[in-house]
């Protein structure tokens, strides 16, 4: 599909295991259905990703992770921090209890996570009703697209569904920390 379409139109495709392009706050972002294994098979296979790296769930609200964090992991401190940074372009590696897949989580036992301020992102996880796997809409190694018209045609046309809008207007990809250790992954 090439046209953009609604954020509610695309849930269609996510119950389907369909795998849908979205503006995200800096670029343009791959996500599906993270409980569906063949749907992040698929968004793996088009982004030619390894599953071992481990994918970013995104969510609307903080609401969209109840049951997939083990917050008494870690200090309390810590956690008030990553609170506190959400909604917002904060991506944390929290530890994961058992409901998060391995395939989303890859070699990792802990689960990226970010509460986004965007609206579409906001929009699509109340209307899916949870979170989302949020990984750059590109091929692995190519630089992510920030605008539409920038979307590798390929890839593009690859999907089922995109999601009408701008993205955030940031500069760089949202930062990545470890929550536990405080390291940044991706600065």
């Amino acid at each position: 599909m090439s046209a953009p379409i609604r954020p509610t139109a695309a849930i269609a495709a996510l119950r389907r295991g369909g795998v849908i392009a979205y503006p995200t706050e800096a670029v343009w972002g791959l996500g599906c259905n993270p409980f569906d294994e063949a749907a992040v098979t698929r968004l793996l296979a088009l982004k030619q990703r390894p599953v071992d790296k481990g994918l970013i769930l995104i969510a609307g609200a903080l609401g969209h992770l109840d049951g997939l964090l083990d917050w008494d992991a870690i200090p309390a401190d810590v956690r008030e921090r990553v609170l506190a940074s959400w909604p917002g372009p904060n991506t944390w590696i929290v530890p994961a209890t058992a409901r998060v897949p391995r395939w989303i989580t890859g070699s990792h036992d802990g689960v990226a996570v970010r509460v986004s301020a965007h609206p579409a992102v906001i929009a699509l996880c109340t209307a899916f009703g949870g979170p989302l796997v949020s990984t750059s809409a590109n091929p692995a190694g190519a630089e992510p697209p920030r605008r539409l018209d920038a979307f590798d045609p390929v890839l593009r046309g690859a999907v089922d569904a995109i999601v009408e809008g701008d993205t955030g207007g940031l500069s760089s990809p949202t930062r990545i920390r470890d929550a536990c250790s405080g390291t940044v992954l991706r600065p």
